[in-house]
């Protein structure tokens, strides 16, 4: 009688997790790169030991942050707020990370998956914005004149989600490696300098909320650097996919043979 294998602990799927995990991209932040995936490893081998799908991973991602989102609205600052925010956002982006870890331990990812992961991620760059905006108003926090910064941050976050989807698709189909790197070579340095546009930041500088006016000088700031990223972003992504195109132009044309 063959005895069955003892089950994996914890501590070794979150080890089998380590191994499987996808590389960085060299352009991720700090938070993003060396807090959150990890958050993500940890709630990847719960949700692998309780055996969670990805797309429920996703779901549960989904209901934090839009609990966090939707109190913003509902509720006036305060530091309770503002914790209990941040604490949303925290655990939906480490959930966001948990889901593709979970579809690549369990070799279960798929297309769909995929999508649903980005419909979720493009809606709360933009939901988040706008229900500050909504909150800042009913509660008479700021000037009206001011909420046009979380209005901009929403313009700004919604173009810069679509151009990195749609670069590394047009990557993808013109046969060009992803930017992703392994965690050895993406250059710490970058992630550390571009930290003010890290939604990992965005997501902590809640916890300030009972203090409107210094969050919301800190909120301004992001707000800028992540617009002037995406200025610089965008002028890169033009040029790299120009010179795809050009690449792709010169190809020499085999004629049909028959």
């Amino acid at each position: 009688m063959t005895r069955k294998p003892a089950p994996e602990s914890y501590r070794e799927t979150v080890r089998r997790l380590a191994g499987a995990q996808k590389g960085a991209a060299r352009s991720a932040p700090a938070y993003s790169r060396f807090v959150n995936r990890r958050i993500g490893r940890l709630l990847a081998a719960w949700a692998y030991r309780t055996g969670l799908s990805p797309n429920a991973v996703t779901g549960i991602s989904a209901l934090f942050t839009f609990t966090g989102i939707a109190l913003l609205v509902l509720r006036p600052p305060s530091w309770g707020l503002g914790a209990t925010v941040s604490a949303c956002l925290v655990l939906g982006y480490g959930f966001d990370s948990a889901d593709g870890q979970v579809a690549r331990l369990t070799g279960t990812g798929s297309p769909a998956g995929e999508w649903l992961d980005h419909m979720v991620d493009a809606t709360k760059v933009s939901a988040l914005p706008l229900a500050l905006t909504v909150g800042l108003h009913r509660f008479d926090v700021v000037d009206d004149v001011w909420l046009l910064v979380p209005l901009v941050g929403a313009v700004v976050g919604a173009v810069l989600f679509f151009g990195m989807i749609l670069t590394e698709q047009l990557r993808r189909a013109r046969g060009v490696a992803s930017v992703a790197s392994t965690e050895g070579r993406a250059p710490w340095l970058r992630s550390i300098l571009v930290i003010p546009t890290d939604y990992g930041l965005l997501c902590l500088s809640f916890l300030l909320l009972g203090a409107p006016t210094v969050f919301f000088g800190v909120y301004t700031v992001i707000t800028a650097a992540t617009a002037g990223f995406l200025a610089l972003a965008a002028l890169k992504w033009y040029r790299e996919i120009r010179g795809l195109s050009s690449v792709h132009d010169r190809r020499p044309v085999i004629p049909p043979t028959g």
